[in-house]
């Protein structure tokens, strides 16, 4: 492992919305001015690289990730040593000018490579919680902070190198565009989120994402060139993909399918490799039952996502929205996820499951697969 190198984990914040006026909703957040965005982004040390909207949102790629901007929603993640918690006041600043209320705030991040290298507020979990909770409104207050899988009593430390910090607060009010109750064994309004986290890349695979010597052309272009080389592009064919080639090395997309979308960030360098995949909007297993679209089944998807990648080691965080999580859909949930990519080489280490107010369900999963010299 090398001693430094640059920081692939991403931190992950998503803020969520709600207000009186009916025409406020209708556009909210995407009314912000490109302007306004820049400073924001200043904040946490990141630059817009390229953007693609649609009816229902708009997606911008970053110099580090990616920000996905819904009328009543922000999801910004930020890899390297960016402070992304710096935006929430700052987007808590325009919610209120735009007549939004925060109702939620949810904040998740794998453990860094380089942790010591991490700039305030993310020096450590602990004082990402402090700062949050000093910035966020008293009305969220149902909180849980959460270190999946827990660390050992005696040790302190986690039994994976690949732990998942969760932090989530809320009003603990079911808006329409949080979590709705409903009678029957499935929820009609679930939200699926996974988020994957990959490392020790297969180094042939790896270097697709640096960019031929000599190659002048611009990120757009190469960013193009990587998703078709790669494999990328069929992980969901429909899908509108933006995407970027970083100098001299490295690539950033973001892919939209209607209201969901797609995100994967590369972090190819031999010795800190890295790469992430997240997808909102993919089906569980019960859900694939009713709706039978392998186009976006979770254990298809990773199967395609580990494809591309080849990593030695991964886990796999799942949120959903649904309040009927039960021991049996959460056992079923892990089978069918070890199902998925044992065939692949990959073996299932840890598994955890914990449920967070207004927010659902999190399982969590860390694989292992050989060492490559």
């Amino acid at each position: 492992m090398a001693v430094s190198g640059f920081e692939g984990f991403e931190k992950r914040l998503e803020l969520q919305f709600t207000g009186d006026d009916p025409k406020t909703l209708r556009n909210g957040f995407r009314n912000l001015n490109f302007q306004s965005l820049e400073e924001i982004l200043d904040a946490v040390q990141c630059t817009v690289v390229s953007a693609v909207g649609n009816r229902f949102f708009d997606s911008y790629v970053l110099s580090e990730s990616s920000l996905f901007v819904y009328p009543t929603k922000i999801i910004i993640k930020t890899c390297g040593t960016t402070q992304l918690l710096k935006s929430v006041p700052l987007f808590l600043s325009h919610a209120h000018q735009m007549g939004l209320t925060v109702i939620g705030c949810r904040y998740t991040r794998g453990s860094f490579i380089f942790p010591k290298s991490q700039l305030f507020p993310h020096t450590s979990f602990r004082e990402e919680i402090i700062y949050l909770e000093n910035n966020l409104p008293a009305n969220l207050c149902f909180k849980k902070a959460s270190i999946m899988p827990p660390p050992s009593k005696k040790t302190k430390k986690s039994s994976s190198s690949h732990s998942w910090h969760v932090y989530t607060a809320s009003d603990g009010i079911d808006y329409d565009n949080m979590m709705t109750i409903h009678e029957d064994d499935i929820d009609d309004d679930e939200v699926v989120t996974v988020e994957v986290c990959m490392t020790e890349l297969d180094k042939a695979l790896a270097r697709k994402f640096f960019r031929r010597p000599g190659d002048d052309n611009c990120g757009e272009v190469v960013g193009n060139e990587m998703t078709e080389i790669t494999g990328i592009r069929n992980i969901n064919p429909k899908s509108i993909i933006c995407d970027f080639g970083f100098d001299p090395c490295g690539y950033s997309m973001n892919g939209i399918d209607g209201e969901n979308y797609s995100t994967i960030h590369v972090t190819p360098e031999d010795g800190f490799s890295y790469a992430s995949f997240e997808g909102i909007g993919l089906q569980s297993p019960w859900s694939r039952k009713k709706y039978n679209d392998s186009r976006t089944d979770i254990g298809n998807t990773l199967r395609k996502v580990v494809q591309v990648f080849r990593p030695s080691t991964m886990s796999v965080s799942i949120t959903s929205t649904s309040n009927k999580v039960t021991k049996s859909s959460q056992d079923l949930l892990w089978r069918y996820v070890s199902d998925s990519v044992e065939s692949l080489g990959l073996n299932c280490t840890t598994s955890s499951f914990d449920k967070f107010p207004g927010f659902g369900s999190v399982v969590f999963q860390t694989f292992t697969g050989k060492s490559r010299k």
